[in-house]
């Protein structure tokens, strides 16, 4: 950078007033302002466009010897600016912009404040440099949103599930103070902005979510465990029976999270906004070759049901024989992956086998079809001799593992997800994370880890109605932000708003179309895209086949075309010279009209169209497939039943 250019930097994005102790970071756009004003402590204000979207809001660590924050002496202000490129392993793009304005302030007592200001949002981490180890007893993380805004959280009253539903208010000031809000958490204000809080970089501390506090959102973290003992479901769970009076126990040499906060007055940028893998440290692995997204058979959604399969299927049932022919399933469709749950092994000791499956047999034959077997197990067996554990889920031929029931996020099991990764990555073991806390990019630093749960999943159709259209039109932009989800999409027995009910055993159902059940496969962010249904389903549609056969998991860019949260979203996805076109809708109909002017000029595309059919409202299994020719001057008018959805494959030359 040239000399003149950084003293316009500095006076442009920065503002010091060392005697004042007031300073100023902005976004290289120019439309988030972060002010921070340090006296007897330390508090910002946020604005976006000019607009104050945080008023002035206390920060701070308060540990068992000092806190930092309290009376802070300011040694000096290092402003810097970073502009460059991140080429994931994989995800929505092959290539990131990372740009932002950074201001370190370094304070007497060995710590430093990082901020920084990108165009997506700004966030804010504490940096220690102490002799001695400490205990965090409590984090101060205020946000203070002015305005009164509304606000969309999943809410608990404990800390041990993130598989819920999202709640709307109005207001902040109908939340209720007994509850707390996991992050990412969105709020929206009367003029269209959206400020969602949430957190990157969490690394062996507790997960945070954010809670009311005398009118005002605060952060709030689970106490470090006292005590424990195995109990909830099926009594394999690490259940914390008491806590102590602090929430960590960290080295005195310690990068905290960053504290991350995201602002636009565009819904659908939410949908390609990716700061929270940026802020997270990049991959500590250095072979990732055998790391490979991509689709997976599945049989415990519809409880291993094979209508007109040639053999004995069921629960009752599962062997040998029956995983082998969701392998055949998954060579015969090209899915690289078998999914096997629960009931394949013992579910407190993965290495004891139960009678009816010979694991070895089923992934013998696996490796025979070229396709990759996931093992289901238990997160405390598990760690319970991890080593052991994992040597014989890769001495079996295992190609990743599906480790479940954690229920919990405090340091202790914030810790267990990067250990099991670690792991895993050592055995070239992939990992799909279930009954988990909400990614907050562990997946940059472990690549390995293709897939959190962390979302209420198509699993939940077969006991309520919470997971409807209104639901998969509002995740996207709020849970995605922090990384990718395990939905396991793909129900082919699809219904309207008056016919669904849950069906808990035997073959269910969900709620909304066909269409918008395959555009599920472009919307969601998933790099192991699992399948819900049986394949004898599948096989009834082979132009489905088709099309889920060649849907790509993970992309080279990501184009949102319009969205508007928990309304509609349409999203164009390209892999190759091949692009997806993705729409669904609320319980509302309407058209959504796309606009292919994202084309390059003088290329047309062949394209395969599936969309609701008129009397999809009706019959939500109902849909039209057509072959269209689509340019970068063609004009879509998608017709959405309530519920519905479109896909559009466009075939690349």
């Amino acid at each position: 950078m040239k000399k003149t250019t950084l003293i316009f930097f500095i006076l442009s994005a920065f503002t010091l007033r060392i005697s004042a102790q007031t300073y100023t970071v902005k976004s290289p756009d120019n439309n988030l302002k972060l002010e921070l004003k340090v006296n007897d402590s330390i508090s910002y204000a946020l604005s976006y466009k000019n607009n104050q979207l945080i008023s002035p809001s206390a920060i701070g660590l308060k540990l068992d010897k000092t806190t930092l924050g309290t009376n802070g002496k300011v040694l000096s202000a290092k402003p810097s600016t970073v502009n460059k490129t991140i080429r994931p392993l994989y995800g929505k793009a092959a290539v990131l912009t990372d740009n932002y304005n950074e201001l370190a302030i370094s304070f007497a007592g060995n710590y430093k404040l990082l901020i920084r200001a990108y165009n997506e949002g700004v966030a804010y981490r504490f940096v220690t440099d102490l002799k001695d180890s400490v205990k965090v007893m409590s984090e101060r993380a205020g946000f203070n949103l002015k305005g009164n805004p509304g606000a969309t959280i999943a809410e608990t009253d404990n800390y041990t599930a993130w598989e819920l539903a999202y709640n709307q208010y109005k207001s902040i000031g109908e939340i209720k103070e007994d509850k707390h809000a996991i992050t990412p958490a969105l709020y929206a204000y009367n003029n269209g902005v959206k400020l969602v809080v949430a957190e990157a970089d969490l690394f062996d501390y507790p997960g945070m979510y954010v809670k009311k506090r005398n009118g005002n959102m605060t952060g709030e973290w689970a106490a470090y465990p006292a005590t424990t003992k195995m109990g909830s479901w099926g009594d394999f769970v690490s259940v914390v029976t008491s806590r102590e009076n602090y929430i960590a126990k960290e080295p005195g040499k310690k990068e905290y999270p960053w504290r991350v906060i995201i602002a636009t007055d565009d819904d659908k940028t939410l949908l390609n906004n990716q700061l929270v893998y940026k802020l997270s440290k990049p991959s500590v692995l250095e072979n990732t070759a055998w790391i490979k997204p991509g689709k997976a058979a599945w049989e415990w959604w519809h409880d291993a049901i094979l209508p007109g399969a040639p053999i004995p299927s069921g629960m009752e049932n599962r062997s040998t024989q029956l995983y082998n022919f969701y392998t055949d399933f998954a060579a015969k469709n090209h899915l690289e992956y078998m999914m096997i749950d629960a009931g394949w092994s013992d579910n407190y000791d993965v290495k004891k086998r139960l009678q009816k499956t010979d694991i070895r047999a089923v992934i013998q034959h696996a490796n025979e079809k070229h396709v990759g077997i996931f093992v289901w197990c238990v997160a405390a067996p598990l760690l319970k001799d991890l080593d052991a554990n994992l040597d014989y889920l890769k001495d079996i031929g295992a190609v990743g593992i599906k480790v479940d029931f954690f229920d919990r996020d405090d340091q202790q099991a914030i810790k267990w997800l990067q250990v099991i990764a670690e792991g895993a990555a050592k055995r070239h073991l992939m990992v799909d994370f279930h009954g988990c806390s909400k990614p907050t990019g562990l997946q940059r630093t472990y690549p390995n880890i293709v897939n959190y749960e962390a979302v209420r999943g198509q699993e939940c159709s077969k006991w309520d109605f919470t997971t409807n259209p209104v639901h998969h039109t509002t995740f996207p932009f709020i849970r995605m932000l922090g990384g990718p989800l395990d939905y396991t999409p793909g129900s082919m027995r699809n219904k309207s708003k008056d016919t669904f009910k849950p069906i808990a055993e035997g073959l269910p159902s969900t709620q909304g179309t066909r269409c918008h059940e395959l555009a599920m496969f472009v919307v969601f962010d998933q790099p192991l895209a699992v399948f819900c249904d049986s394949p004898t389903e599948y096989e009834k549609y082979p132009d489905i086949e088709q099309y889920l056969s060649a849907v790509p998991t993970v992309f080279d860019e990501t184009k949102p075309l319009d969205a508007k949260v928990g309304e509609y979203i349409a999203i164009a996805k390209k892999k190759g010279s091949d692009w997806y076109v993705g729409a669904m809708t609320n319980w509302d109909a309407r058209i959504i009209n796309v606009d292919f002017s994202f084309l390059p000029a003088g290329v047309s595309y062949t394209a395969d169209l599936y969309a609701d059919a008129t009397d999809a409202d009706k019959n939500a299994e109902k849909y039209e497939h057509k072959t269209i020719t689509v340019n970068r001057s063609t004009k879509l008018n998608l017709k959405l039943a309530p519920g519905g959805g479109a896909v559009v494959h466009l075939h690349g030359k």
